[in-house]
């Protein structure tokens, strides 16, 4: 787009235009010079991303290093650094490059995408950044050794662990200390790890119960997806996150134990809004009973989940008389690849929360007491009269529903749903000429 001298010379004057550097297939380090040398002092957040399917590894190693040496004078004002690369040998020779301080760095992200690959490079290039990192919050690392330093992960506000396979695994404890070096942890994610060793279960056991609890007091977000059954249900045993607002399990067997955990969290404070449970197994009368639990939850997602059954689904419905609504703040149900729930208990949940119908108190519905005198007999029928007048409010409808892969769900029953439900989710159903019928 060409456009006059002035408002070019505008552009090229202003350093945080071209603050934000990337180096890849598809970005080369030409460009990335010319932006370094416009962007003058200001701080910078370089992305280095090299994908696994470039067919010449040499080349890209080439251009790693390449990238490294042209960004390694500018590391004292880099505010994030993202490093993606095929294996760890590439991520070796570009660490080696990181010994410079970085008092401005916020965010650090290194990827190796071969997790399984193993070489000699196992060793971590520490200390990364000469150990200076003072402003640094958050960390993802997948598959990147770095020997559990708790230097350059001490002080997070964001930690996301993953892609570490048999001796590379954390184990609990290594985890517990990295938790107690972030007190002030606000989202923390575990994703494809090799579990620890279930044959030291009850050993474990053992030294956790008279272990010092981690307290999490601002933990908003938790992400527990193929991080192993056994590490999540010792972590949760082990820390208090009172504030947590979002929680993701997905493939963790059999999760009754875990939700037990929940529940006993929940008994002193677990404002959850968003739950998502994907692949896994559970006591669905346990689950019932963490939900009684979360009176703030709005969202729920069940994925792949083959024990949904209609109790669940009943019991979201209206409870009877006298009992409370299960998460009455529910508006979002993600039941996709739900193949064992049943219509008329869908049908009958969608229902039961259209109005959102109040429920009398059971107070007001109780029986006439023995009145003692006229005056108390007066103020004892105003106050029921009163009640009656003001009844318990009812739950929230529906606003959205997910029914995708959902197979026993016909054309007609989502027609059903979209009448009193704003969004329904599908599959697509194709007409004979290919064109779509549902979105």
């Amino acid at each position: 787009m060409l456009v006059c001298r002035y408002w070019r010379d505008v552009v090229i004057d202003t350093p945080e235009l071209w603050s934000t550097i990337c180096i890849s297939p598809h970005d080369s380090i030409e460009k990335a010079r010319r932006r370094l040398s416009r962007s003058k002092s200001v701080p910078l957040d370089v992305t280095i991303n090299f994908s696994p399917r470039v067919d010449n590894p040499s080349a890209v190693t080439e251009n790693i290093v390449r990238a490294m040496d042209l960004f390694r004078p500018a590391l004292w004002r880099t505010r994030s650094f993202r490093l993606s690369v095929p294996n760890r040998p590439q991520a070796h020779a570009a660490l080696l490059r990181c010994r410079e301080d970085a008092p401005f760095l916020e965010t650090l992200s290194i990827c190796v995408y071969h997790s399984m690959q193993d070489d000699h490079h196992t060793s971590p290039c520490l200390p990364l950044f000469n150990g200076y990192t003072p402003r640094l919050r958050s960390c993802s690392f997948t598959s990147f050794n770095f020997g559990w330093d708790r230097t350059i992960i001490s002080g997070l506000r964001v930690l996301h662990l993953g892609g570490y396979w048999n001796g590379y695994s954390p184990s609990v404890e290594t985890l517990l200390d990295v938790l107690r070096s972030c007190p002030d942890l606000q989202e923390f994610a575990l994703r494809n790890m090799t579990d620890v060793d279930s044959d030291n279960l009850m050993l474990h056991d053992q030294e956790f119960s008279a272990a010092k609890v981690v307290k999490l007091p601002r933990l908003t977000k938790a992400s527990f997806y193929y991080a192993g059954n056994m590490r999540t249900r010792l972590l949760l045993s082990q820390i208090t996150f009172p504030a947590l607002e979002a929680l993701d399990l997905g493939y963790l067997d059999n999760l009754t134990p875990i939700l037990e955990h929940l529940r006993q969290q929940s008994l002193t404070s677990l404002p959850l809004r968003h739950l998502r449970i994907e692949s896994s197994l559970f006591n669905e009368s346990k689950f019932v009973n963490l939900l009684r639990r979360l009176m703030s939850l709005t969202t729920l997602e069940l994925i792949d989940v083959e024990d949904i059954s209609c109790f669940l689904l009943k019991s979201l419905s209206a409870p009877p008389a006298s009992h409370p609504w299960i998460s009455p703040k529910l508006e979002r149900l993600n039941l996709d690849g739900c193949t064992t729930l049943e219509w008329d208990a869908l049908r009958t949940l969608v229902e039961s929360r259209l109005a959102g119908k109040p429920s009398v108190s059971a107070s007001a519905t109780a029986g006439p007491r023995p009145i003692s005198s006229a005056s108390a007999s007066a103020y004892i029928h105003a106050l029921a009269s009163t009640r009656c007048n003001s009844p318990v409010p009812g739950p929230r409808r529906l606003s959205s529903i997910d029914v995708t892969r959902c197979h026993q769900i016909s054309k007609e029953m989502v027609q059903w749903l979209r009448m009193y439900v704003r969004d329904v989710r599908c599959e697509s159903v194709k007409s004979i000429w290919g064109d779509s019928i549902l979105p």
